[in-house]
């Protein structure tokens, strides 16, 4: 971010941009701040009119569309937050972007046909059907006795007065201020203001967990299934059509598993869900050397389902979430070289990251595009290195010199910055870091693919260094809820790290 915004969080997001609000989707769960206002509206039951949101700069540079967010409730924009606005619209940051998109959405909602801003412009004018209720400006000044200790002249205390002001003005209904400043919903409430902050965009709420992609079968389940599994062997897999409660919780490309003591184990995949039976998979054994990857075998559950996703040409998205050192960057390079150089199922690499810094910026780098990248893929180079030594065989210094310049020349560094207009045909995509993405750049990425072309997502959602972004707001838990259950698409959330004690020890106490 170049230039300095006043309380703007998350202002890099556009995550409803270009997808109706979740509240209209009967198979998806309602937005956070629509299931607070209907919990609200249920216990005051004689609400005589909708309730007046009364929304923040920071809220209409973080999502342009927010304005059509609020369903059957009106809106009220102060004055300071249009000066505001107007202030925002230059420069090609995604701020300026945002502030110049909510400047035309302003405008053709004033420009409508028998509009009457004193007495409220219809916000379903422009499309949006979704919103019902009325959008004000302020076109008179209100008469704000805020504390002496406030300093006026901030902008944030005149939006405080104007909600106070609207409190005093409209006695019969629920004002309530939506910020992404905390600092701000703070002390709308320690002046006794309601004040909310704006959750349209998170996809998860705090309490809920992200969906790991593999279920731990009951241990009751092969005694249920036993009078109505069917069974039958194609290729080298084993196929199971099975039946009862615990298919409801299924999705498509979700792997499950049965371990018991004294029982055998299964590891298998959905595959088909119908009605109320699903067909399970049974999954290639990666712990096995002759299956080896590049050298690399899994050492735990979780690596043997994420290499199953990997190597199967039939899934063309894969999500792979972890603390440090669950192997998430090796195992996705080891399955782009098989695929690349032996299976020639792809024809190069192309890896690319979120340059988002841990520490300070150590300012301008030099060279080319893919030297400028350089130092943010010490990942890559660490992982390369690891996969070149076991390679080889005994063919000397040379041998293994040649087999890392071969393996180089495929292996492909772009920067995120030059991929709008690209296409990626035959491809294999590693997005790295992918928890540093908003959502709006995650659909830039993922967008790209081509006929033939693999992504894979990677990330800890424990270290997100992307100043507003959250677990819950991430384009990581982003892209792993909207392609949950996708045929062609899966997640795997790796538990066990396997890097060194050390590491582990580390990521456990630290």
């Amino acid at each position: 971010m170049s230039e300095p915004v006043r309380s703007v969080t998350s202002i890099d997001e556009d995550s409803q941009a270009s997808n109706p609000p979740r509240t209209s989707d009967p198979g998806k769960r309602p937005s956070p701040i629509a299931s607070n206002r209907r919990a609200a509206r249920s216990k005051s039951g004689t609400l005589g009119a909708n309730r007046l949101f009364v929304l923040d700069t920071n809220v209409l540079l973080h999502d342009p569309t927010s304005l059509f967010r609020f369903e059957e409730h009106d809106i009220f924009l102060p004055m300071i937050v249009l000066e505001e606005l107007d202030g925002h619209k230059k420069g090609m940051t995604e701020v300026a972007r945002n502030g110049r998109q909510t400047s035309r959405t302003l405008d053709a909602l004033v420009a409508q046909r028998g509009g009457d801003m004193t007495k409220g412009l219809k916000l379903s004018a422009t499309g949006h059907q979704s919103a019902k209720g009325l959008l004000f400006f302020q076109t008179e000044p209100l008469d704000a006795q805020l504390p002496s200790s406030l300093p006026q002249g901030k902008a944030d205390n005149q939006i405080l007065g104007v909600v106070h002001a609207l409190r005093g003005k409209y006695p019969k209904r629920e004002v309530i201020l939506v910020s992404k400043d905390i600092n701000m919903r703070v002390k709308a409430r320690a002046l006794g203001l309601a004040a909310e902050d704006y959750e349209n965009d998170k996809t998860l709420d705090d309490g809920e967990l992200l969906y790991p992609g593999a279920l731990a079968l009951p241990q009751d389940f092969w005694t249920r299934q036993s009078k109505t599994i069917e069974s039958w062997a194609s290729g080298s897999h084993t196929f199971y059509r099975v039946s009862g409660p615990t298919v409801g919780q299924f999705y498509i490309n979700q792997f499950v598993y049965f371990e018991a003591p004294g029982e055998p184990s299964l590891y298998a995949r959905v595959t088909e869900i119908r009605d109320k039976t699903a067909v399970l998979k049974t999954l290639k054994d990666y712990t096995h050397l002759k299956n080896a990857v590049w050298g690399v075998t899994s050492r735990n559950r979780e690596q043997n389902f994420a290499l199953n996703l990997l190597m199967d040409p039939e899934i063309d998205f894969v999500t792979l979430a972890g603390t440090a050192g669950t192997g998430k960057t090796l195992m996705a390079l080891a399955s782009g070289l098989t695929q690349v150089l032996d299976d020639r199922r792809y024809t190069e690499i192309i890896m690319t990251r979120a340059t988002v810094s841990v520490g300070e910026d150590i300012g301008f780098l030099p060279g080319t595009e893919e030297e400028k990248m350089g130092p943010w893929m010490g990942a890559l180079d660490d992982n390369l290195e690891f996969l070149a030594k076991g390679d080889g065989g005994n063919a000397g210094e040379w041998g293994r010199a040649a087999t890392n310049e071969l393996v180089r020349s495929r292996v492909k560094i772009k920067s995120m910055n030059f991929m709008r207009g690209r296409t990626f045909m035959n491809k294999y995509v590693i997005i790295d870091e992918a928890q540093n993405l908003t959502p709006k750049q995650m659909k830039t990425l993922i967008t790209r693919a081509g006929p033939g072309t693999k992504i894979i997502c990677m990330g800890n959602l424990a270290q997100i260094d992307t100043p507003y972004l959250t677990e819950g707001s991430s384009g990581l838990t982003f892209a792993v809820d909207r392609f949950k259950g996708w045929p062609h698409g899966g997640h795997i959330t790796l538990a066990r790290g396997e890097r060194s004690r050390l590491a582990d020890f580390a990521s456990e106490v630290l």
